[in-house]
């Protein structure tokens, strides 16, 4: 376990107080993990910028019906086999499919995926999500 620093901050008081209204609703027990988030999503997005390592979800919505749309789907996956942990396909209704795609991966291979898929004819939605991977702490 990493040691624990404390630090000194100087803010207004408005600014304070909005913190405080804002980790309240966010169900924070405290301004220091709430800190500790803000200063890791700075630091994730740093990451993402220089295109280092990220973990995520792609999630996207489409209408399996579209011509060839499924075929395409499936090659351009197999293009970032190495990007791409896991998928889960789930049928909305019977026209439209929802899938999750774990990834792991360079972000900018990350990001070519999400692309390149949002880029398909009858892809109706597609979200990224990223994450740290969990190694930054080692």
């Amino acid at each position: 376990m990493n040691a624990l620093y404390r630090f000194g901050i100087s803010l207004e008081k408005s600014l304070l107080d909005a913190f405080d209204r804002v980790i309240k609703t966010e169900n924070y027990q405290n301004r220091s993990e709430a800190l500790r988030d803000l200063i890791r999503e700075k630091l994730l997005q740093k990451k993402w910028i220089e295109g280092g390592a990220v973990a995520g979800a792609i999630v996207m919505t489409y209408d399996h019906h579209k011509r060839e749309l499924v075929n395409k789907m499936l090659d351009i996956q197999h293009d970032y086999h190495d990007t791409i942990l896991s998928t889960q396909h789930v049928h909305l209704d019977h026209n439209h499919c929802l899938e999750v795609i774990a990834v792991r991966g360079k972000a900018r291979d990350v990001e070519r995926l999400s692309n390149s898929l949002k880029s398909q004819v009858g892809v109706k939605h597609v979200s990224l999500s990223i994450s740290a991977t969990g190694e930054e702490s080692r």
